[in-house]
């Protein structure tokens, strides 16, 4: 699910708008898209109250699924957004409708999640109704710094294999809290993913002769949405050294319902153009498949994990990419299969992974169509057009 699109405004009038949404691909798709409340009042031609607001698909007039969001953080509604289901080459018509009463919505089971976590020393996870991943923040790394036990040190992304719909953030990490565990299956998945000093599943650093510099456990962090359809939220780490440069690095992540892959965008300052910013997929014990395909944007890793099978992969545009890497190596966490990105670019791609036992993958072949599929759907955003 993408939140990229292209919006074609033909006409502007009062009433309630109409506008189709088109897929012009030969793929089903199910997106979050949306829609700037600067434009519905534009087309409206007057101010709005959003709570009053109901998209609903035509001609049954039936409600979708919404969620308001405010990402600058101004006390005002930027956008809204809305989940849409296609079958390929499909068109569909909606209304934005205007009540006479505020919109009840009621809280739907499935959504997305993400919340700092300080029961568990300080962690950042985040969920949806497909994949869990998390990461870590300062205690973690002062208690690896000073050798105490429980730390972590690491900049690198983390991987909750779930097998149900719901979330399980709050439940397993109560489990935790209550003397259990998290790293057995009862059923609802677990996390057996080793991340170390690895980029696990994303993470970011900057290539430099034959090694990667990195930076360590995030050292703040700010929620910018929570809802059921998107969750946003941006970690911010020290100032950090990739030789002699001194680098400012704040990251922004959102994952959106009904996806396999969450969204990265990166920021980084620095005075000077820096050398190659990497993001990469850790390889483990090296034996797993590693497939690419870097013309259409995206790598791949197949590997078993405990008494299954687990798919890792990253997808960007592919004007972004310089070069693709495989490194294998006997240090430890270090051998990952990377792609440098062009720093004159905006620095953002997808990341995640699809898990067996969780029904949807059932080998790289499936694994792969799902990664090809997702850099059609960047490479072909769906249009809306305003009637």
């Amino acid at each position: 699910m993408l939140s990229l699109l292209f919006i074609s405004i033909f006409r502007i009038f009062s009433g309630d708008p109409t506008f189709t949404v088109e897929n012009r691909l030969a793929i089903p798709r199910e997106e979050v898209l949306s829609i700037s409340l600067e434009q519905i009042e534009k087309m409206l031609g007057e101010s709005i109250d959003p709570k009053y607001l109901e998209i609903q698909q035509l001609p049954s007039k039936t409600p979708v699924l919404t969620q308001w969001t405010d990402i600058d953080q101004d006390g005002k509604y930027d956008e809204v957004l809305f989940f849409v289901t296609l079958e390929k080459n499909e068109k569909k018509n909606y209304q934005i409708a205007i009540k006479n009463e505020e919109v009840s919505h009621a809280q739907p089971e499935l959504k997305t999640f993400g919340r700092f976590v300080p029961e568990r020393i300080d962690d950042f996870a985040w969920e949806n109704d497909k994949v869990a991943f998390r990461t870590y923040g300062p205690e973690a790394q002062r208690l690896t710094d000073e050798g105490l036990p429980g730390g972590t040190l690491t900049s690198g992304i983390d991987a909750w294999l779930k097998r149900v719909e719901y979330p399980i953030i709050d439940k397993w990490y109560k489990l935790y809290t209550e003397g259990g565990s998290y790293h057995s299956d009862s059923g609802e998945g677990y996390d057996p993913y080793h991340v170390g000093d690895s980029r696990g599943i994303g993470g970011i650093g900057v290539w430099m002769g034959d090694s990667l510099h990195v930076s360590k456990n995030f050292v703040k962090y700010k929620i910018l949405a929570n809802g059921p359809l998107r969750t946003v939220f941006e970690l911010t780490y020290d100032t950090w050294l990739a030789g002699t440069n001194k680098i400012e690095e704040t990251k922004r992540i959102s994952l959106d319902l009904g996806s396999n892959l969450y969204r990265m965008e990166v920021f980084i300052s620095h005075p000077e153009l820096l050398p190659n910013v990497t993001t990469g997929i850790t390889l483990h014990d090296k034996k797993g498949e590693i497939n690419s395909d870097v013309k259409a944007g995206w790598i791949s890793y197949w590997e078993s994990i405990d008494d299954s099978k687990l798919g890792t992969g990253i997808v960007m545009d592919p004007k972004h990419i310089i070069e693709k890497l495989e490194i294998k190596t006997n240090s430890k966490d270090q051998s990952h299969i990377y792609l440098l990105m062009n720093p004159k670019e905006k620095i953002n791609y997808y990341a995640g992974f699809g898990w067996e036992k969780a029904g949807e993958f059932s080998s790289s072949d499936e694994w792969n169509q799902y990664l090809e599929n997702f850099a059609a759907q960047l490479a072909s955003p769906l249009i809306i057009r305003f009637n």
